[in-house]
């Protein structure tokens, strides 16, 4: 058994989450859609998915065409219950795939941008961000949006962007900000930003908090997957 790793463009890798991986012994692969690779023929031996961003829209099909077949490879992962963390465009790629709609953000989200758990009460059931500080900062890249799914249900929240993160399936995650990045992330994506500055001192003062969230996340997530 093992973790695919779908990425979308070079420089958006998967980061703290493959730390976590290699740390706990757990297997993965890497499959690269801007290389030409294929998604996988069989889900038999795969233990979750995790889907990456990446600059392209979910509708653009026809300047990327690998986006049909990842759309068909994660309804077939949901049919079989597979768990499933969407990070970016990967959790529109997961709305769009159980039929909500996606589009233009009312206000892009470039940098770091506080989000808000819907519901911080002790009892109340937030999947992988049960026990998380009610308020943290993220680091967001995105101009689009999704609606949440019928049958989802939102777990994460903000005033600039209201849909932050989703459930489906109780085991099929959408994250719309990037839990994943270190340093070397924030110095790459955000060079050309003329906020550039700000941005990476920013992500320094809350790296350590952010660390510690993105490890509780992935402790939950990867919780009783087959490490063999």
């Amino acid at each position: 058994m093992h973790v695919v790793i779908i990425k979308h463009m070079e420089n958006e890798d998967s980061g703290t989450i493959t730390d976590f991986l290699d740390k706990k012994g757990i297997d993965y692969r890497r499959v690269l859609l801007y290389n030409g690779e294929s998604l996988p023929d069989t889900l038999d031996d795969i233990s979750a998915i995790i889907v990456l961003g990446g600059p392209m829209n979910v509708y653009e099909e026809e300047k990327h065409p690998y986006l049909p077949d990842e759309d068909a490879f994660i309804k077939k992962a949901l049919a079989r219950k597979i768990p499933f963390l969407g990070i970016c465009l990967g959790a529109q790629l997961l709305a769009k795939a159980c039929g909500a709609k996606i589009y233009k953000a009312p206000q892009e989200e470039i940098g770091v941008f506080e989000i808000e758990l819907c519901d911080s009460s002790d009892n109340a059931d937030l999947g992988i961000f049960s026990g998380l500080p009610e308020r943290f900062p993220t680091v967001q890249l995105h101009g689009d949006t999704f609606d949440v799914p019928v049958g989802g249900r939102l777990l994460v929240t903000a005033q600039t962007c209201a849909n932050q993160a989703f459930v489906i399936n109780n085991n099929a995650y959408g994250l719309q900000f990037h839990m994943e990045v270190n340093e070397e992330f924030i110095v790459d994506w955000f060079k050309d930003n003329p906020r550039k500055e700000q941005i990476i001192a920013d992500f320094k003062a809350m790296q350590g908090e952010y660390d510690e969230i993105a490890q509780r996340i992935y402790i939950a997530f990867f919780k009783g997957i087959d490490k063999t």
